[in-house]
């Protein structure tokens, strides 16, 4: 599967091994529309979702319409329980997973957009649901509330940093000291090997979203993995990651 330029994925060719063929089926069950047709591929044996990326981090697929095709994540810790980040679509592919994987302890929501059927799934595992403030509107389920613009530790491993900026209450969470899961606020270009920001895709205030971002370049967080909502995740170093937001945060002046 290729980017055609346009904001699009298509597939350049069919699957030859198996190796692609999972990928393949990956793209079937992340399209929030099942826009992805197929004739003669068996349903595989095992689930691909949930995805697991390493260091205890799974994407969760099943990307839900009423987040736009947002992605959706699972961080397991054994110790303080799971963390979800946003929602995916409510489906038994996913909550009996999770189920297997120890539940749910928190969900951590990065803004409005993104929500889904977090309520149902809060319900099922009995999860805290974290959103800030200013985007609780769409989300009356939730637990806890962040507020103000002030970075604040909602667990031992969870760290939450208000960006406002593409909502008035996006947050990045930054997990167990180097995993950074950012919403909408930031992502990678694959294209120009840099971070970007949506400019085109931002509801509340691009200046505000520059000064959040700077906040955040210039506080004490650093990350080497990141994991986003739309656009591309990305692992690097934390120096080079650094260096790449600031750059980001000059560019977005312009």
């Amino acid at each position: 599967m290729v980017a055609d330029g346009d904001g699009r994925s298509v597939f350049a060719r069919q699957p030859a091994d198996p190796d692609e063929v999972e990928q393949a089926w990956r793209a079937v069950m992340v399209c929030p529309t099942r826009s992805v047709g197929h004739v003669s591929l068996r349903r595989p044996e095992q689930p691909v979702f949930p995805h697991d990326l390493g260091d205890g981090v799974y994407r969760l697929g099943h990307n839900a319409r009423a987040s736009f095709g947002a992605h959706s994540y699972l961080i397991r810790n054994a110790v303080l329980g799971n963390v979800m980040v946003d929602s995916p679509r409510w489906t038994r592919d996913v909550y009996e997973p999770l189920a297997d994987l120890g539940g749910l302890a928190d969900i951590l929501l990065t803004h409005r957009d993104d929500i889904a059927d977090a309520d149902r799934y809060a319900e099922r595992f009995g999860a805290r649901v974290w959103i800030h403030r200013e985007d609780a509107g769409p989300a009356p389920f939730a637990t806890d509330h962040i507020a103000g613009e002030e970075a604040v530790s909602i667990r031992d491993d969870v760290v939450a940093f208000p960006v406002p900026g593409h909502t008035k209450g996006s947050v990045l969470y930054l997990i167990d000291g180097h995993l950074l899961f950012s919403g909408d606020s930031l992502a990678w270009s694959p294209v120009n090997n840099r971070l970007m920001a949506f400019r085109d895709a931002c509801w509340y205030s691009w200046p505000a979203q520059q000064r959040s971002l700077s906040r955040f370049a210039e506080s004490e967080y650093r990350f080497d993995r990141l994991f986003c909502g739309h656009g591309w995740s990305h692992d690097a170093g934390a120096d080079e990651f650094h260096r790449s937001l600031v750059d980001l945060c000059g560019r977005m002046l312009d």
